[in-house]
């Protein structure tokens, strides 16, 4: 139903988008699958040598910028040795490090310590994040999909309250969903919005929010920013999800990319199109690197051109500021965010 109600809202709507910020959010594990170290360095290695080549060849945007790459590394494969061949893209200025985290059965105080000492490390270690206010932030994906303990079996969360957590612990804005097929999905889809904690009393306090809006300034506790969920048939009978996944088994595809711009979230006249998926995996990356990210950013400037809007490409954290600028009535700045 919620899915429904977003595309009759998207059809009657009366102005047509004139600007897109696209952003790929990676949940980038290169110790996942049980992966040795050595393994581990030569996925890493693999994305140093491969993305900047492909950021460089890549169309520029309307502001005349590279595209950019979001690494949302899990705090629970820290190494300094991995991180230092990431950061090394982020100073060539092609990409940005947020924050992932995968645990189970977790209380209160060792959530707070974990999320704490990670982006220190990250901060004082190797430079990345941040600071807005006078502290550290950081945008946040939950692994496995459990945000805010929203999995009906309590598994791989177990924290009620994680949504005010993260506030006060500095992330600006949340980019987990969307999740489906899996239980743990909320039920706005589709949107850019402001979710509210419970007070640590019920799991899944994004499962309802207040929309996003030109203006309309802060709302909730936490952004949510969503990336498309939709069907997709494709001379199907039964149609698959469309999650905006990119992956060796499903790779993007010009027809996906309209979809992805029929679907993506909205504020006032910009859309926000938020792409995931996992990079570290060779049956990923390997295709990807190989001519499918290629193909991606061109397919994405091409479809812009002939809807007539404006693309940018975008760390999270420039998506983020740009819907922050909107959400306050401000025009978006398009050029490199610091």
């Amino acid at each position: 139903m919620p899915y429904l109600i977003d595309r009759f809202r998207k059809s009657a709507r009366l102005t047509k988008p004139k600007r897109a910020w696209v952003a790929i959010t990676d949940h980038y594990e290169p110790l996942g699958m049980g992966a040795s170290v050595e393994t581990a360095l030569g996925r890493v290695a693999q994305w140093r040598e491969k993305w900047p080549r492909i950021a460089d060849a890549a169309p520029r945007d309307a502001a005349d910028q590279r595209p950019q790459y979001s690494f949302f590394y899990p705090q629970e494969e820290y190494r300094r040795d991995l991180l230092d061949g990431i950061a090394e893209m982020v100073r060539l200025g092609v990409g940005d490090v947020e924050v992932h985290l995968h645990h189970d059965n977790e209380q209160r105080d060792s959530f707070i310590r974990k999320v704490s000492e990670y982006c220190r490390r990250l901060t004082g270690d190797h430079g990345l994040l941040r600071q807005q206010d006078g502290r550290t932030v950081f945008g946040f994906i939950h692994g496995n999909w459990a945000l805010d303990n929203s999995r009906p079996d309590g598994k791989w969360c177990g924290l009620n309250g994680e949504i005010a957590l993260l506030r006060d612990l500095g992330c600006y804005a949340d980019f987990t969903m969307p999740s489906a097929p899996s239980a743990t999905q909320g039920r706005v889809v589709n949107q850019i919005y402001w979710c509210t904690d419970d007070s640590g009393n019920r799991p899944k306090s994004f499962d309802r929010g207040i929309e996003a809006t030109v203006g309309g300034g802060r709302q909730g506790d936490l952004l949510m920013i969503t990336g498309p969920l939709g069907l997709r048939f494709g001379g199907r009978l039964v149609p698959r999800l469309e999650t905006g996944e990119l992956a060796g088994y499903d790779l993007p595809t010009p027809s996906r990319v309209r979809q992805w711009f029929n679907l993506a979230p909205t504020i006032g006249e910009d859309i926000f199109l938020k792409l995931y998926t996992h990079g570290a995996q060779e049956r990923n990356f390997g295709p990807l690197l190989n001519g499918g990210l290629g193909n991606l950013f061109h397919w994405l400037a091409e479809e812009a051109g002939r809807r007539g809007i404006e693309i940018h490409w975008a760390t999270a954290w420039q998506m983020y500021q740009a819907a922050d600028a909107l959400i306050h009535g401000r025009n978006p700045d398009p050029g490199p965010a610091a």
